[in-house]
């Protein structure tokens, strides 16, 4: 997929890479660098591997102060800093660049503090989600955002892209998971937004750093909620006779006030190969499987459970399934999991990610499936139905250039017709290369100029994640010092 246009590597700046190393073992050590050229190829790409470049070199710091030195070095020598996490996105939002080196804070994954009587912990941003409700399990906690890497990806990467998950319908995303962080700017200057508190006076500045894709500084803790295990939870699941049916009663399912832990969304395509993969149980016979997870006392889930069985019987199921124990509840989840990497077995897939409202979802997976047809292509369906957040995987040969370019083009289709229908490109795999010259689909230009002038506080010569995000006509007149000209720069 070659048309995603990316910057010419500064030869000057790679010629200086003798110094400027040397200049980094001075400040941090040489067992933090990754310099040969196999290991630096480790890094080349994240999970959006249609584009690869071999980063310059591979810093991985293992405290803030060691962060702060590195980023203080690259400000004062004009380098590029691409921050890295786990490298698990799907927008291409860690692809380095040839001039740039590679800050990966994986090996900063320490809890730092666990505070039960306030149900908060402090953790390094390099740790994962799994690890921290590993580490609070035996207390009754768990930390709640459970995207599908969530047994690889940090939650750096999280807080970057504003990660949800499947339960994220009751527990909300990242920002509603994550109360305050550390933070290294460009400079080497450490800050500190947000705390413990629920409550903060001054600007709400945390928002803005939930969701900015490495482009204000480079996270290295966080303070996040713990939320206390359910007393149980049980999944059901519901089989269709159309994809229209199936988005018409998740519709239905809220608009009635239910408010289940999850409500995920499988099309025929998606049932048949994840169930072949992991033998879920999944029905073979419908269009579309709906997975609805509710929790609470047993009472209380076998009344919520009731409730969704009369709502999904007004759209004509084809088969109404209730788990009946924890191993067949685990299968179900076990199947949905692992859907991404069943698809993977049988096809190459470019993997969307946008957010419709809930009503619009019948129409819009209809016109999805026809989007598809009309780019010659397969699509699997596989979502968070409960909060409109859409990923279709449209399926393609990756050693077929043309068959390449013709994913992408349906994948910007079903961006555009997401925005349309008044919703917004990304739910939370983020923007990156994938997406930033859609930016203008959902942005005016003024829109845009005043979100780079907030970058610009942060990072004011604009080395931190560069070619993400924003338009490139965009980011050229800013970094040009133009910035009262960038609506016209497109």
């Amino acid at each position: 997929m070659p048309h995603i246009e990316l910057p010419e590597p500064d030869a000057g700046v790679i010629r200086r890479l003798p110094i400027l190393i040397e200049g980094l073992k001075a400040r941090v050590g040489q067992d933090l660098l990754i310099v040969d050229e196999e290991g630096r190829r480790a890094y080349e790409s994240d999970a959006f591997t249609a584009y690869r470049r071999v980063p310059m070199l591979v810093v991985l710091p293992r405290t803030t102060e060691e962060v702060s030195k590195i980023l203080k070095y690259c400000h004062e020598n004009d380098i590029k800093v691409v921050p890295r996490g786990a490298g698990t996105s799907l927008c291409g939002g860690s692809l380095p660049t040839e001039d740039a080196i590679v800050l990966c804070i994986s090996k900063m994954n320490r809890v730092i503090e666990l505070d039960y009587a306030n149900r908060i912990a402090r953790v390094e941003a390099g740790i994962t989600n799994l690890q921290i409700s590993a580490q609070v399990a035996k207390a009754g906690f768990f930390y709640a955002p459970d995207p599908s890497s969530q047994l690889a990806c940090s939650l750096a990467g999280n807080i970057a892209m504003n990660s949800g998950g499947a339960h994220c319908l009751k527990y909300g995303v990242t920002t509603h998971n994550v109360l305050g962080v550390k933070m290294v700017l460009i400079d080497g200057t450490v800050v500190e937004i947000g705390g413990s508190l629920l409550e903060r006076n001054g600007y709400d500045l945390l928002s803005y750093v939930i969701g900015s894709e490495g482009q204000l500084g480079v996270i290295t803790e966080a303070t996040v909620k713990l939320v206390p295990s359910p007393e149980g939870a049980r999944p059901m699941m519901i089989g269709f006779r159309s994809p229209e049916a199936a988005g018409s009663c998740v519709s239905a399912i809220i608009a009635a006030g239910i408010i289940p832990v999850a409500i995920e969304y499988m099309d025929r395509a998606a049932i048949e190969v994840c169930e072949a993969f992991a033998g879920a149980g999944y029905p073979l016979d419908v269009e579309a499987l709906l997975i609805v997870e509710v929790e609470g006392s047993e009472s209380e889930i076998g009344v919520l459970l009731g409730r969704v069985a009369e709502i999904a019987a007004q759209f004509d199921p084809k088969t109404i399934k209730i788990s009946a124990d924890p191993d067949q509840s685990a299968r179900i989840w076990a199947g949905r999991k692992a859907a991404f990497g069943a698809i993977g077995r049988v096809a190459d897939y470019l993997c969307m990610d946008g957010t419709i409202p809930l009503a619009q979802l019948p129409h819009c997976l209809t016109r999805i499936n026809q989007i598809c047809a009309e780019y010659g292509l397969k699509v699997a369906n596989i979502f968070h139905a409960g909060d409109g957040n859409l990923h279709p995987l449209i399926l393609y040969d990756a050693n077929n250039p043309e068959e390449a370019e013709r994913a992408e083009a349906a994948g910007e289709a079903i961006l555009k017709l997401c925005v349309e229908l008044g919703g917004c490109l990304t739910g939370e795999h983020g923007v990156g290369i994938e997406k930033r010259e859609l930016m203008t689909t959902q942005f005016t230009p003024t829109d845009l100029a005043v979100q780079m002038r907030i970058k610009t506080v942060f990072d004011p010569t604009w080395r931190l994640n560069q070619a993400k995000v924003f338009p490139l006509a965009f980011t050229d007149a800013m970094r040009a010092g133009n910035a009262a000209s960038t609506p016209e720069a497109a």
